[in-house]
């Protein structure tokens, strides 16, 4: 078994219905159990900042999944909400976005599938939730996800909810 770490993000339609329902989808994926869900933050956008703000939020899974399978299993669910992936679009609008951020302690450098995530650590929108859930888990190369948050600025990223 393995802890998986997974940043889902959406600005399209209604994102944070999205996001809950993606929790559910990710906690019913074969092989894997639901440890943990952060809370949703809503994140102004990035990149693109022609776009509506975006929601993220984080899981921890505990998997018998390899990588490649895991990854295989959160392209499919994000093409069963509707998202389509463009060649050469980074930062765009999305109606669901997954990443596999950590997988365990392992570093996975594939063409398809790079573990931890390569900006992980620079990324106040997918740290934040991640400290949620896992803020000991380590990032290989970085130190742990808390350590990444010290001294990052996150003040225009605002918590939703309880």
């Amino acid at each position: 078994m393995v802890m998986a770490c997974v940043g889902l993000g959406a600005n399209l339609g209604d994102a944070q219905a999205t996001l809950r329902a993606a929790v559910a989808a990710l906690a019913a994926l074969p092989r894997c159990r639901l440890l943990a869900a952060s809370r949703q933050y809503r994140t102004p956008a990035w990149g693109n900042e022609a776009q509506p703000d975006f929601i993220n939020a984080a899981v921890a899974l505990e998997t018998t999944l390899p990588a490649e399978e895991l990854l295989a299993q959160l392209l499919a669910t994000e093409q069963s909400f509707g998202r389509v992936r463009l060649p050469g679009q980074h930062w765009g609008p999305r109606t669901l976005d997954l990443d596999l951020l950590l997988y365990g302690e392992q570093v996975i450098d594939l063409p398809q599938l790079k573990v931890p995530h390569p900006y992980l650590h620079e990324r106040a929108f997918a740290l934040l939730p991640l400290a949620d859930i896992a803020a000991d888990a380590v990032i290989p190369g970085h130190g742990t996800v808390r350590a990444a948050l010290v001294g990052m600025k996150t003040c225009d990223i605002t918590p939703l909810g309880g």
